[in-house]
């Protein structure tokens, strides 16, 4: 496995380099001391594993469509945004925007998130180990999004073909949502989940959904378009 030293380097030297190594058909790269740098490992279009042993600033692993990313550290906004295929796991937690946008693959958070994960994901998987902030799922389109933890307010508020699964409290609901207990096959898929990375989650998980109100203006609807906009 060849290994990419970040120390004294600018962000776009080091992708460079990774980028070189992914063209020559390297399987495996590590990343040392990234010292929370922004943009480390975006736009990688192959099947590689990438190891990047630290913290990570804004936007880590964005724009990728087959990259293998772990994280052995927490990542700053962003993470794995509009990914297309592949798997980003960070070890610790993640700040705003998690997984926002991304139309495949799974993305696992093993700690917290901050507010907006998940917001108009077009499709995949987001994982959450802890709880997450506010306005989780916004707009979410398609995909699942499964947290272990606690939901801050206006959860999946406006969200369309989406579905979150809170295996703890929920602080506040988001515009037209509906609520209801997981099913027995739905339990036993995130079980699954969850013990393919690791995690443990609570017995229990709460499906929410949209109450499809908001799909289509209506003049009848009039005090929720406003609530949500």
């Amino acid at each position: 496995m060849k290994t990419v030293d970040c120390a004294g380097r600018s962000v776009r030297e080091i992708n460079e380099e990774i980028r070189r190594l992914v063209s020559s058909g390297e399987p495996g790269i590590r990343v040392v001391n990234p010292g929370a740098r922004h943009n480390l490992a975006v736009a990688i279009l192959k099947d590689v594993a990438i190891t990047i042993e630290g913290p990570v600033g804004y936007y880590a692993g964005g724009m990728s469509d087959g990259v293998r990313l772990t994280i052995q550290g927490s990542a700053g906004w962003g993470v794995a945004e509009c990914m297309l295929s592949g798997t980003v796991v960070v070890d610790g937690n993640a700040g705003n925007g998690a997984a926002a946008s991304i139309r495949g693959g799974t993305v696992v958070i093993r700690g917290d998130t901050a507010a907006r994960a998940g917001i108009a994901m077009k499709g995949g998987l987001l994982v959450i180990g802890g709880d997450t902030g506010y306005m989780t799922a916004f707009m979410m389109q398609r995909g699942r999004i499964i947290v272990c933890g606690n939901a801050g307010p206006a959860l999946a508020d406006s969200m369309y073909e989406g579905v979150v699964f809170v295996g703890r409290e929920i602080e506040e609901l988001g515009n037209d949502t509906v609520v209801s207990d997981a099913g027995p096959e739905e339990l036993a898929e995130i079980g699954a989940t969850l013990a393919r990375y690791g995690l443990k989650g609570p017995e229990r998980f709460r499906k929410v959904v949209s109450g499809r109100k908001l799909w289509n203006y209506d003049k009848k609807e009039l005090d929720a378009w406003k609530a949500a906009f």
